[in-house]
């Protein structure tokens, strides 16, 4: 699916003013509520927005140490143990991946013993061989989108 310079326009208003309604966004982009609703649907059909809930914090709920868990699998047992790591509430995502491991887990822990009875938990899942674990220090660039929303809408302002 290609997104254009406006839909590029849209998602970033919806990154950086969540809470205002679409006919504030219509108003403000100076496009008609429907044309606005008709791409925003779009964009969730086509799977580009994924969501619309808060982005909560973690530190805020009680578990501020957060560290990334590589995780070693017996040959074909991924899929049972991506389905235990979905039991583990502590774990907030998880990854298949290339490299030293076969998973990447994103932890977080009231504290670096509660992270560790959560690394014990893991390894003895069922087809978990080993872990190797890696504790955030802090958080230099956090999670954004709008850099690479604007950057896709140059691109096809560009290329239209």
């Amino acid at each position: 699916m290609a997104v254009d310079a406006l839909d590029s326009k849209i998602l970033r208003l919806l990154l950086e003013q969540p809470r205002t309604s679409v006919r504030e966004y219509a108003r403000l982009l100076g496009i008609a509520r429907g044309t606005l609703q008709a791409r925003l649907d779009r964009l969730e059909r086509d799977g580009v927005i994924t969501g619309t809930g808060p982005r909560l914090s973690p530190a805020a709920l009680g578990h501020p140490v957060l560290a990334f868990v590589h995780i070693e699998v017996t040959q074909g047992h991924l899929d049972p143990v991506a389905t235990s790591l979905a039991e583990v509430p502590e774990i907030i995502e998880a990854f298949s991946i290339t490299g030293g491991g076969d998973m990447m887990a994103r932890v977080v822990a009231r504290d670096a013993g509660h992270l560790e009875d959560v690394i014990q938990l893991l390894v003895q899942l069922p087809g978990v061989v080993r872990t190797r674990t890696e504790v955030v220090l802090r958080e230099r660039v956090p999670y954004r989108m709008v850099p690479l929303v604007d950057a896709v809408g140059r691109s096809a302002q560009r290329n239209s």
